[in-house]
């Protein structure tokens, strides 16, 4: 069945479909036609009697493709068809959109978890280092930092390590960043023990400079 004929049942005002979830659709992984019958079937409410032909009848289309649906949306975990005894103890089935209202359960809390971009210093902070505004492009290498959960901690060490070596450069700093995020450094602390190491390394593995050590010294000994 063609999308168009779908896109018709909503022209007709047959099915109410959240604002929320329109803009979230991309998060269902579901084609249009899916999701149209997915919300036909939200509007009709949770838990009603499994009739298929039904359904094809409401909708306008054929049975096959009310069959289609319900195969792949059950696959995806979206709605589940069950089993159970009515009043009169006679089997009959039903749908549940269980999996459904855990999907934008789930969508909700990482909205609600999700790095607070907009509101991040980290911007200005750059701004101040570097003297200048950035570019539609560097903001987007920094926004993907605070989406990939760089602390704004550590994005600050990150800066000053560049500020440290004469970089005013965002690849520089995002490679530090990804360098320390691959070492498993997450906080303040655990970059200063970095740095700290890093130091006390390289004073081990300095040459000796010939015309400062004290060879009479030795000799005396």
């Amino acid at each position: 069945m063609k999308s168009s004929k779908m896109i018709n049942i909503l022209k007709q005002g047959n099915i109410v479909i959240p604002l929320y979830l329109i803009q979230n659709i991309n998060e269902f992984k579901v084609t249009i036609d899916e999701f149209i019958f997915l919300m036909y079937l939200y509007n009709i409410g949770d838990e009603f009697t499994f009739d298929p032909e039904r359904l094809a009848k409401g909708l306008n289309i054929s049975l096959e493709d009310v069959m289609s649906y319900i195969s792949t949306l059950s696959e995806k975990n979206f709605i589940k068809v069950e089993t159970f005894k009515n009043d009169k103890n006679i089997l009959e089935e039903k749908i549940s959109l269980e999996g459904f209202y855990k999907k934008i359960t789930l969508i909700m809390s990482e909205e609600v978890n999700k790095p607070d971009v907009e509101n991040s210093n980290i911007y200005e902070i750059v701004e101040k280092e570097f003297g200048r505004t950035l570019s539609p492009i560097e903001y987007e290498i920094m926004k993907a930092w605070v989406e990939n959960g760089f602390t704004e901690e550590v994005m600050r060490e990150a800066v000053k390590e560049a500020t440290f070596n004469g970089v005013s450069n965002l690849r520089y700093i995002d490679k530090i960043l990804y360098e320390w995020d691959k070492l498993g450094i997450k906080t303040k602390e655990e970059v200063e023990n970095h740095r700290q190491r890093h130091k006390e390394r390289r004073k081990e593995e300095e040459p000796i400079d010939v015309f400062d050590y004290d060879w009479f010294e030795e000799d005396e000994e």
